[in-house]
């Protein structure tokens, strides 16, 4: 297994350890470790992808299981935040939608001999999902912590991310059903 694919494994290895400190309400800044596990898994992502094409190491597995290790992490992400109140149900569910749609038509391409790997939106949607989940887990930390007396600022900027990656998932959910019509239309 090649470095690239070992750091997409570490991605999906790196999730109980954020759900253990997200939820381990016990240990003293437990939020703000899961951001620190978030993050590093995050970085996993833009660092295989990097090194895979820099070395010329790209296969089949990367293409199919980097972007399954990134649903696995925000959805666990996602899920987590909404059982506190931080994401509403629908914006949860038009993002499983799109990571089910997604993962369905790459699932009906590949015994054809098609990988659909990501395209440019797929990863502007997935880096923003990211970007948002670290923001809400930094901002959930802020005021748990005390030192955000006022809520009302980071409702705000949670507002603002959730509606930017509430349309760029979809977008990205109608460019890979366009781009990818003809498989669709082969069923």
């Amino acid at each position: 297994m090649n470095l690239p694919n070992k750091l997409t494994v570490l991605r999906v290895l790196l999730i109980p350890v954020f759900l253990l400190f997200f939820y381990w309400d016990a240990l003293p800044g437990h939020t703000l470790l899961a951001l620190a596990v978030f993050i590093i898994a995050s970085l996993t992502d833009l660092l295989d992808g990097r090194i895979a094409r820099a070395r010329g190491l790209i296969t089949d597995f990367g293409k199919f299981m980097d972007p399954l290790a990134d649903k696995l992490l925000v959805v666990s992400a996602i899920i987590c935040l909404m059982g506190i109140g931080w994401v509403p149900p629908l914006v949860v569910i038009l993002i499983i939608s799109r990571e089910f749609l997604v993962t369905s038509l790459r699932l009906v391409a590949a015994p054809k001999g098609i990988v659909i790997a990501a395209d440019k939106w797929g990863k502007y949607k997935t880096a923003s999902q990211m970007v948002w989940i670290c923001v809400s887990l930094l901002l959930l930390w802020l005021q748990k912590s005390g030192i955000m007396e006022n809520p009302a600022p980071g409702q705000v900027i949670n507002l603002v991310l959730i509606t930017l990656v509430t349309v760029l998932t979809v977008v990205s959910g109608v460019n890979y059903l366009y781009k990818n019509r003809a498989v669709l239309r082969d069923m």
